[in-house]
Formats: C-alpha cells, sequence, structure tokens
C-alpha cells in the first residue's frame, strides 16, 4: 500500500536518467509510476492536456496522489538554426517545456486538493548556455529554468517545492546519438572532474531535492555538470 508522501510519478523513465531517477526513488522508499512514451506503463504523451490529466488520474486510482512529480520526459532532435523547421521547434517546445508546465499544473491541483505538501523537480540542461545544433531545446530548457523560478513562488503558500536539475555531459543515449565513441571520450576528459556523469549522479541529485534535507529549497536550478558549466 502506498503511505503518505511515497507516491513518485517519472516521466520519460524508459531510459537514462529517467530510469535511473525511478529506481532511486524506488529505493529510497517511494512508491514510483512511470510514464514513457514508446511502451506505457501510465499513459500519457506530456504535450497533450487530456493525456496529462488521464495519467494523473490513473495514478492517483493505482497508488495515491503523487507526492513527487519528476519531469524529465524530453526530446532534442539536433538540427542547425538555418534549417530548423516549425514543427521541429513546436515538437521540442510541446513536450519539453508546455509537457513540464502541464503535468506540474496537473499533479500541484492535485496535491492541493488533497491537502498535501508536495515536490516537483524539473529538468533542465547545461545547454541553456547555448547549443549551435539546439537553438529549440536551449529555448525549451531555458524556460523550463524561468518557469521553475516562477511556479516555486507559485505553490510556496500551499507547501509545494519547484526545483530543476540541469545535468550536464551524461552517459545517456542522447550524446551518443550525435557523438562517436572517441568524441565521448574526449569530452568527458575535458569535464574539469575528468569524466561524464553517469544517470545514477543526476538521480542521486533529484532524490535529494526530493526528500526532507532539502526542505528549505525552492526555485532553485541545481548544476550537476562536473564543474564544465558555472553561471
Amino acid at each position: 500500500m502506498a503511505g503518505e508522501g511515497r507516491v513518485a510519478l517519472v516521466t520519460g523513465a524508459q531510459q537514462g536518467i529517467g530510469r535511473a531517477t525511478a529506481l532511486a526513488l524506488a529505493r529510497a522508499g517511494k512508491d514510483v509510476a512511470l510514464n514513457y512514451l514508446d511502451d506505457l506503463v501510465v499513459a500519457g504523451d506530456v504535450s497533450r492536456a487530456a493525456d496529462v490529466e488521464a495519467m494523473l488520474g490513473a495514478v492517483g486510482r493505482g497508488l495515491g496522489v503523487p507526492h513527487v512529480l519528476v519531469n524529465n520526459a524530453g526530446i532534442y532532435p539536433r538540427s542547425p538554426f538555418l534549417e530548423l523547421a516549425e514543427h521541429e521547434w513546436d515538437a521540442v517546445l510541446g513536450v519539453n517545456l508546455k509537457g513540464s508546465f502541464l503535468c506540474a499544473q496537473a499533479a500541484a491541483r492535485a496535491m492541493v486538493a488533497a491537502g498535501r505538501r508536495g515536490v516537483i523537480i524539473n529538468l533542465a540542461s547545461q545547454a541553456i548556455r547555448g547549443a549551435p545544433l539546439g537553438v529549440h531545446y536551449t529555448a525549451s530548457k531555458g524556460g523550463v529554468v524561468a518557469m521553475t523560478r516562477a511556479m516555486a513562488l507559485a505553490l510556496a503558500p500551499h507547501g509545494i517545492r519547484v526545483n530543476a536539475v540541469a545535468p550536464g555531459l551524461t552517459d545517456t543515449a542522447q550524446p551518443r546519438y550525435e557523438h562517436s565513441e572517441d568524441t565521448m571520450a574526449e569530452l568527458s576528459r575535458a569535464v574539469p572532474l575528468g569524466h561524464m556523469a553517469a544517470p545514477d549522479d543526476i538521480a542521486e541529485v533529484i532524490v535529494f531535492l526530493a526528500g526532507d534535507s532539502a526542505r528549505h529549497i525552492t526555485g532553485q536550478t541545481i548544476h550537476a555538470n562536473g564543474g564544465s558549466y558555472l553561471p
């Protein structure tokens, strides 16, 4: 049975950071609901309001109102700026920014209606500093950072904390889609700490933000990048 404050929902949980986060939250004692697009455990396209409402309803019926939401679902198709198509812009902003908003709003509404405090953690990115093949992605993740600040202020009266985690180079499918193994090794060596992050490294930051040890942290973006970007 799900206990008070034990339910977590992780979007985009089929691989990489999302999968590592779901496992880490489960190890920390959470009942975890998983959402992903290819083979759904909890059905839902995060860029569609109706799907998000249905997803939160399914989680509520199966486990209870989420105490923790991790907005991890995201896409990053590489496109040169001069060739960037409108449909690519719409898709990336739809999933990464609008999807994070829709999921956060639905989860927060459920928390408030249940009289429950909660935690929302959004995934930003080191790419907020600028990515020449990801103008759409940079815009979406910059929006996530700004939205996190505003949502934190809006939800603080309800006892809901909102933070973001901005990973740097992480050993997931996303950078490997663009780079060879040799290039990945070179990029990893260039990180000041001498190696890229593992998904578990990012997951542990998320688990910290979700827990009581972070009870006085809200509206912040935590950069986990081995020193490769120092905002």
